[in-house]
């Protein structure tokens, strides 16, 4: 005797499509969110990487500053603060806080010598940048960044 014919399947095939529904919707608000964190994530770290160059630019032209003739230490030094100033403000949301100072090798005079050498070190640094930044997470962006150029003098010139 003949087996007689199952019948169609189609309504449970209706009944699990239903009960896929919103899956996904889920998904993609699952991966939405972590494309998102990444972009969001890598936005930060770019302005804080650009604001970290800008300060590195800042600083390295001070140094150069200080290679130029002057006729005393002291007005190498000023030079060099006055050029890493004027590279550091303006495009900065924050006021940068600019320092150089006199490096001595050996003692504190500074000639040709290469025992007697100087140098002149001149660091920017910005500080209070949570308040400029994205909101991000505290522990993972700096609030305050910095840079440092170093430059060896000629103690022939002076």
């Amino acid at each position: 005797m003949p087996r007689p014919a199952r019948p169609p399947t189609r309504p449970r095939l209706r009944r699990s499509a239903s009960v896929q529904r919103g899956v996904y919707s889920l998904e993609y608000a699952i991966v939405f969110l972590l494309f998102f964190a990444l972009v969001y994530t890598i936005v930060c770290y770019a302005i804080v990487f650009g604001f970290r160059f800008g300060l590195q630019n800042a600083a390295e032209d001070g140094a150069r500053a200080a290679l130029r003739y002057q006729p005393t230490l002291a007005a190498r030094q000023a030079a060099a603060q006055t050029e890493a100033t004027r590279k550091a403000t303006g495009w900065l949301p924050v006021t940068p806080s600019v320092a150089s100072r006199i490096v001595y090798e050996n003692g504190s005079s500074c000639d040709a010598q290469l025992a007697n050498r100087c140098s002149i070190e001149v660091t920017v640094n910005a500080p209070g940048l949570q308040d400029v930044l994205p909101p991000f997470p505290g522990f993972a962006l700096p609030d305050e960044v910095g840079a440092q150029a170093r430059v060896l003098l000629d103690g022939r010139s002076m």
